[in-house]
């Protein structure tokens, strides 16, 4: 299959895709973090032509997309209310939303954290988390999909418990996260566990499940 990776600069997804045997492009403002096949640029233009308005003849079979979070997860939409040159760039978050799930393409999976686009353009078809993929870690994470089943569990790492509150070990025993503030702490916390990408890659490349 051709498979495009959306707003992916690490290539995690795009290489695991690869490993199965698939001709994987990854897609972003920021250049590629590995070797392979990368678009350095605006996804949109890939998939649409916006001089007229009109979508490109669609020659990928797979497209996963990774939107930045920073305007539409719920921690930070509290905001919004105080700052109005910050609601409008929510708004335009979620055209880009938009954009994405409309494209052309069979098969869709948008990935993004808790946050608005439940509310504002419909609800996630799953919910995963990275303890759920091999990785002792929570993150809750949302997958919204077109012509793609719900991921399978691959391996259940169990958590520490914390006054009878279960904990992994990016948590502090309060469950806030422990990544402290940094510069790159958004390319940190935006990078795909590689547990998720190879379930990906293997569950979404049986042509008898998809």
């Amino acid at each position: 299959m051709r498979i495009l990776i959306a707003c992916e600069y690490s290539g995690i997804v795009r290489d695991a895709f690869t490993k199965q045997g698939h001709y994987a492009v990854s897609c972003d403002l920021l250049p590629t973090e590995s070797d392979g096949p990368h678009i350095q640029g605006d996804i949109s233009e890939v998939i649409r032509d916006d001089r007229c308005g009109r979508w490109y003849q669609s020659k990928w079979d797979m497209m996963i997309a990774f939107p930045p979070c920073t305007y539409l997860c719920s921690s930070g939409l509290h905001w919004n209310k105080r700052k109005p040159e910050r609601a409008a760039k929510t708004e335009s978050a979620l055209d880009f939303v938009r954009l994405l799930l409309n494209a052309p393409i069979d098969k869709i999976a948008l990935e993004n954290p808790v946050g608005c686009i439940s509310t504002r353009i419909r609800k996630p078809d799953q919910a995963i988390q990275p303890h759920q993929f091999g990785h002792d870690a929570s993150k809750r994470t949302c997958l919204w999909l077109k012509g793609l089943p719900k991921l399978h569990p691959t391996a259940l790492v169990e958590p520490r418990t914390v006054n009878g509150k279960p904990r992994w070990s990016n948590q502090t025993d309060s469950g806030q996260n422990r990544l402290g503030p940094s510069e790159d702490r958004w390319k940190i916390r935006s990078q795909t566990y590689s547990g998720i990408a190879r379930a990906m890659a293997e569950q979404w490349s049986d042509p008898c499940k998809t």
